[in-house]
């Protein structure tokens, strides 16, 4: 009897270390408590914080368009070919790059290109212009004549067919039709004279070109043949 209850004893204190044991071990794996919903709702407000998608159209800038005014750069290529042209009733002679359009308009011929244009006419004239005669005269007319006219320079510039008078100035080139901007020109205005005639070359380009070598070409070729 005395074997039987401690063997009895035995089992019965294995069976409840057993089950002690088996409910130390399934603690872990216990469902954890719900969150709050206060958790819950400080979950959700970061959520949209560092979502990109989200906030995008929020948080950028709005579009400010175009530009409403520009300066092409209006640069001549250097490897321009220029061609001969005469001006028609006359026998002045000019070169022109090879391709520009061409109209004529109240005696004066214009070649046009891109933001660049060349205009030569030619007038009956007892005597060549001077500096003086340039200044009192022609640089009031085209204060008239052109928009938002700024003054540069009135000097004697000597070419390749001739001395002349040159007026350097500055001005709103026409609204583009399209656009409706407006680009600031630099001009170069040349007043050549033989037996009685006074070729008026006049050169325009945006401010920001670098015309000068194509300038020179042209204002170089103006002669009588």
């Amino acid at each position: 009897m005395i074997t039987s209850r401690r063997t009895r004893g035995a089992l019965g204190c294995a069976l409840v270390l057993a089950t002690v044991g088996a409910c130390s071990k399934s603690s872990p794996t216990a469902t954890p408590p719900p969150s709050s919903p206060h958790h819950s709702s400080s979950s959700n407000s970061q959520g949209p914080a560092t979502s990109s998608p989200s906030q995008g159209p929020a948080t950028s800038s709005p579009s400010r368009g175009p530009a409403t005014e520009f300066h092409p750069p209006g640069d001549i290529s250097d490897s321009t070919v220029y061609v001969d042209h005469v001006v028609p009733g006359s026998k002045v002679h000019v070169k022109v790059p090879e391709g520009w359009a061409n109209s004529s308009h109240g005696g004066t011929t214009t070649y046009t290109d891109s933001f660049n244009s060349i205009s030569i006419q030619v007038v009956k004239s007892s005597k060549p212009s001077t500096v003086a005669s340039a200044t009192k005269i022609a640089v009031p007319r085209l204060r008239k004549t052109t928009t938002k006219f700024s003054p540069g320079t009135v000097t004697t510039v000597q070419r390749t067919g001739g001395r002349a008078v040159l007026i350097t100035y500055f001005v709103d080139s026409a609204q583009d039709p399209v656009t409706g901007k407006v680009v600031r020109d630099a001009v170069e205005r040349y007043l050549f004279w033989h037996n009685g005639q006074e070729a008026i070359l006049t050169l325009t380009g945006p401010k920001t070109a670098d015309n000068v070598d194509p300038w020179r070409v042209v204002s170089d070729s103006v002669h009588w043949q």
